[in-house]
């Protein structure tokens, strides 16, 4: 794979993807330690802390509320302030593209005794705000938006009392900037989830001492309590491996294992999709670190069949929906999916952003309002792409110009840096 000039990527057809290789460390997880460190008290130790742009973002706003941040290689080491010891930000807070950095980020800032502006890039400033302000008003803090509850967001934080919330969308975020929240009230801070979302936030906030309780669909923590620094390990990001995960399955040669990849279970919908499907993809050397799971995974060339995804896996699938509509093109029966309106709303409006590029490269596709359905055994040809600066869009057209006949553009490759800094010269060494 060549550059064509620095605005565009050139992917070609490949037979297979073979060898063992690792993806960054999970984003999500690596924000939630970083923001988690900050207000622990001692030293946090992260290894193996995500690449991405978005992530860079989290501990630039973390610096600029005081926390003591270093950096070498993938360790990040941060100097805990503790629950009280952030300061007021002499300038604004830009969280970039980063929605997980904003929304998250508003739960720690509600609990502080001043005043901070957040602020980001074009695409975060249309992104809605207004299901992480609701719940931080309930709580006490006080907060400004633009219209319609975009950014950004003026937070003056203070006292807080706890609440129940229930999620009217599901949203890790969401969940995750109330539990935050609930760490600087008094007393217990309950959310309630109508469907189970992404649960590394419990699990670190366990991890570094706090008090959580689960029932059922209920998280619960005790507000005031003394998080302790840690010496902590991220493991590889599932939603970065996904596009390795559905090239290896659709190219026809590919043999191929990604090793040290996070495997919490409320991430690993897509496998559960996969396997009825057809696809050969084995988890082997399971453990566990730091209360989250991860193993190798192993991906072989598959005979995929199709079929319709219940919107029941939707939220635990939100992040592979791009790739896995391009991996419909392929399948015996093509693929359908509703219930995921979310999708309009990320970095791009990914719904009709991934039906207009795969029109592009001739495929059949309906868009619905909340969904799409793809027609399988479809013959992709080379395509212009424009991902619309989103870095899931990128790459998931860049495992569709793996099978496409010709070469396929990627406009704006340097997107992809959002979340996998180096997701090209990965794919590179290990396409044949």
């Amino acid at each position: 794979m060549g550059l064509f000039g620095s605005k565009s990527k050139k992917v070609a057809p490949a037979k297979g993807l073979k060898g063992a290789m690792q993806v960054p460390g999970d984003k999500s997880i690596s924000h939630r330690y970083a923001m988690l460190g900050a207000i622990a008290e001692g030293t946090t130790e992260i290894h193996v802390f995500a690449t991405s742009a978005d992530c860079q973002s989290t501990l630039a706003c973390l610096k600029r509320l005081g926390a003591k941040i270093e950096r070498s290689d993938n360790v990040v080491t941060i100097q805990g302030a503790g629950l009280a010891g952030l300061k007021a930000p002499s300038e604004k807070l830009d969280a970039g593209n980063s929605g997980t950095t904003m929304r998250m980020l508003a739960g720690i800032l509600a609990g502080q005794p001043f005043r901070a502006v957040m602020v980001g890039d074009a695409s975060l400033s249309r992104r809605p705000m207004k299901r992480v302000i609701d719940p931080l008003t309930q709580m006490g803090a006080r907060i400004r938006s633009a219209e319609g509850g975009l950014p950004p967001l003026e937070i003056e934080g203070g006292a807080l009392k706890p609440i129940r919330y229930e999620l009217p969308v599901p949203s890790a975020q969401v969940k995750s900037c109330v539990l935050l929240a609930g760490l600087f009230a008094e007393g217990v801070t309950e959310v309630v989830e109508k469907v189970s979302t992404r649960d590394h936030t419990e699990l670190a906030l366990e991890q570094m001492g706090a008090e959580v309780g689960r029932h059922q669909r209920t998280i619960a923590v005790q507000g005031r309590a003394k998080l302790k620094g840690q010496k902590l390990y991220v493991p590889g990001d599932f939603s970065s491996a996904a596009f390795f995960i559905a090239a290896g399955l659709v190219t026809p040669e590919s043999n191929l294992v990604l090793q040290n990849v996070g495997l919490n279970p409320t991430r690993t919908a897509l496998l559960d999709v996969l396997a009825p499907m057809g696809g050969r993809v084995r988890v082997i050397n399971l453990e566990v670190l730091n209360g989250e799971l991860l193993g190798d995974v192993h991906v072989e060339s598959s005979r995929l069949q199709g079929g319709e995804i219940h919107p029941d896996l939707i939220p635990g699938l939100i992040d592979e929906l791009p790739v896995l509509a391009v991996l419909g093109t392929q399948t015996e029966r093509g693929l359908t999916f509703h219930g995921a309106a979310e999708l309009r709303v990320k970095e791009s409006d990914r719904l009709a952003a991934v039906a207009e590029n795969l029109r592009r490269m001739g495929a059949e596709v309906e868009e619905f309002p909340d969904g799409l359905r793809v027609s399988g055994q479809q013959k992709l040809r080379g395509a212009e792409i424009d991902p619309h600066g989103d870095h899931r869009i990128a790459m998931a057209f860049t495992v569709a110009g793996l099978v496409a006949q010709g070469t396929t553009t990627i406009r704006d490759p340097a997107c992809v840096d959002i979340s996998y800094p180096g997701f090209f010269d990965t794919l590179a060494r290990v396409a044949e």
